[in-house]
């Protein structure tokens, strides 16, 4: 029995294979978007912006997030902040795959950031009560700034491109 080859049959292997290299492509860019700094620090290519590559591992409120990114020295920058809610929400990441924190949330960020907790304080704030960004669904909310259990301090620090 002999089998009809089509003549659109090499074209569509063509076009799969072209669609398997940008999308290999895709994915190798995604990859270098993050760059360990090995110094406790990682830079995102995409924005712009220098984070500490951990959280400040434990239970921490508004207040006391915002002393510990406005104090901490890394790699020898003095000039550390807490995130805007638009720059947190930068690191979630639909496309990966959760991973388990310390604190036993299942988060979604880049695995060279690593959380110890699913909730991260943003720098803004509303009278008593400020927004956080949780990475275990992708969303922001509004908390009272003395809540801390489960909320943690990520700083961070725009470098010049």
């Amino acid at each position: 029995m002999r089998l009809k080859r089509s003549r659109f049959s090499n074209f569509s292997i063509s076009i799969v294979i072209l669609c398997l290299i940008i999308f290999a492509v895709g994915i190798a860019r995604a990859d270098d978007r993050f760059v360990d700094n090995g110094d406790g620090t990682v830079t995102d290519r995409k924005t712009g912006l220098m984070w500490a590559q951990t959280d400040s591992m434990g239970d921490i409120t508004w207040l006391d997030a915002k002393l510990y990114s406005e104090n901490i020295i890394l790699s020898t920058y003095h000039d550390w902040r807490m995130p805007t809610v638009n720059e947190l929400e930068s690191l979630f990441d639909e496309t990966l795959e959760k991973y388990e924190t310390i604190c036993g949330h299942r988060v979604k960020t880049h695995p060279l950031i690593e959380l110890s907790c699913g909730f991260i304080w943003s720098s803004e704030e509303r009278s008593i009560s400020a927004f956080a960004y949780n990475f275990s669904r992708g969303y922001v909310y509004k908390d009272r700034k003395t809540r801390y259990r489960g909320f943690r301090a990520l700083p961070v620090r725009g470098v010049t491109r």
